[in-house]
């Protein structure tokens, strides 16, 4: 009985005829994507979400309602959900129809990848019923429905920027990683999404990237000629980085999403003279390198014994040495990682390649901070390097990767400095 029941359901809930199950209707006849969009209330939309998916908490963000007669027959209904960070969970959420008759809920080749994070129901008596990939790729109607399904949602999208900038604002976080896997997978949703894609910054300001360039040029340009955008994954855990930056007149950017480094990718590409560097890669002076060189207050013979304490250290915390003239008010150790690397680790890691991620931070001994000065003049090598080690071990600790037996020896030195 629950076996009958279940294929029922699942192939004729919204058949065109009445079907009934131990004297009861179990099928709705008229469901939304059958009418017209004028006859339909946003709480009609969100009913029949309900309907879709009655174990659904959260209600979607909004919806679009396909009506296409010419030159091919498409109706349906395509809901934004709220995507999550992880979301693979998002897939197999839009059903396929022919004439109302459930045929599958693997679309992957009736609508671009990217759409695939959609949920709702497309119902088109042009699709073949054979609904393998490779069958469904080569028709020439699944390319026509898929490519105006594509430009339906992008139309929505800047039909909502242009309309409402706040309200899409508001959204924006809720959409971005699909609006992102859409411009790195898809060349047409590319092109068309330049017009919405959004940029945070730390004060909660919105920008494209036609604003980016216009607004931050003067500021953010380098030696080069290149716009390098600075942006912060954790704006918590950067703050003593994003303080060195924003002191400069430096702005700093959100971006957190599990796809960032796929797409800070793509826009290089397709932006020639802008670059994107993580607040944490670097020094504000070689993030937006402007050519000025910062003397240092040290001598030559300082400055290479300096070297040599810090690379005495090396062994310990596993971290290449790099002494450097910065600003006398920046941090005396700055821990950095380079943005390749950590590009290159999050994409493996994104892609499910496995493998161990290789690090590549460096430990940057400010040179013109005071304390280097004080470092050098300790009178025994015991005690120069007791001092180091000190300081190193407040940058990492200030990066989470002060652990175990170090921290410990860490807090102990601490407590003596202070008797």
């Amino acid at each position: 009985q629950n076996r009958v029941k279940g294929i029922l359901t699942k192939y004729g809930s919204f058949l065109p005829v009445p079907v009934f199950f131990e004297k009861e209707q179990i099928n709705n006849t008229e469901p939304a994507w059958t009418k017209k969009p004028a006859d339909l209330s946003q709480e009609d939309y969100a009913s029949f979400y309900k309907e879709l998916y009655p174990g659904s908490f959260e209600d979607p963000l909004f919806q679009i309602h396909l009506n296409v007669d010419y030159p091919f027959n498409l109706t349906g209904i395509l809901y934004f959900p709220k995507i999550k960070e992880h979301f693979d969970v998002q897939r197999k959420k839009i059903s396929l129809y022919s004439n109302q008759v459930f045929i599958t809920d693997s679309v992957e080749g009736v609508v671009p990848e990217f759409l695939t994070l959609l949920h709702g129901v497309l119902d088109s008596p042009d699709i073949p019923l054979n609904v393998s990939r490779s069958y469904l790729q080569a028709d020439a109607n699944v390319r026509k429905i898929s490519s105006h399904i594509t430009k339906k949602v992008a139309d929505k999208l800047e039909e909502m920027f242009q309309n409402n900038r706040s309200d899409f604002e508001s959204k924006w976080n809720d959409i971005r990683i699909f609006v992102q896997y859409g411009a790195i997978t898809d060349q047409k949703f590319a092109e068309r999404c330049k017009k919405f894609s959004l940029f945070e910054n730390l004060n909660g300001s919105f920008h494209t990237m036609e604003e980016l360039q216009a607004n931050l040029k003067e500021a953010h340009t380098d030696k080069n000629n290149q716009l390098v955008i600075l942006y912060s994954a954790d704006p918590e855990a950067d703050h003593a980085y994003i303080s060195r930056a924003t002191e400069r007149g430096y702005q700093v950017f959100k971006m957190s999403s599990p796809l960032e480094s796929h797409y800070l990718g793509h826009l290089e590409q397709t932006h020639e003279s802008v670059k994107f560097a993580r607040i944490d890669s670097d020094s504000p002076e070689k993030l937006i390198d402007k050519g000025i060189e910062v003397p240092c207050s040290l001598s030559e013979e300082q400055r290479t014994e300096l070297q040599g304490i810090f690379e005495s250290l090396k062994e310990e915390s596993s971290l290449s040495m790099a002494v450097e003239n910065l600003s006398s008010s920046d941090m005396p150790v700055t821990i950095t990682e380079s943005e390749f690397i950590r590009r290159m680790n999050e994409k493996q890691q994104m892609n499910a390649m496995g493998g161990q991620a290789f690090r590549m931070q460096s430990a940057v001994v400010n040179a013109n901070h005071p304390i280097m000065l004080s470092i050098l003049q300790k009178e025994t090598e015991e005690d120069k390097k007791a001092v180091a080690k000190q300081v190193l071990d407040m940058a990492l600790l200030s990066k989470g990767m002060l652990k175990g037996e170090a921290l410990t020896r860490f807090l102990e030195r601490s407590l003596e400095l202070l008797k």
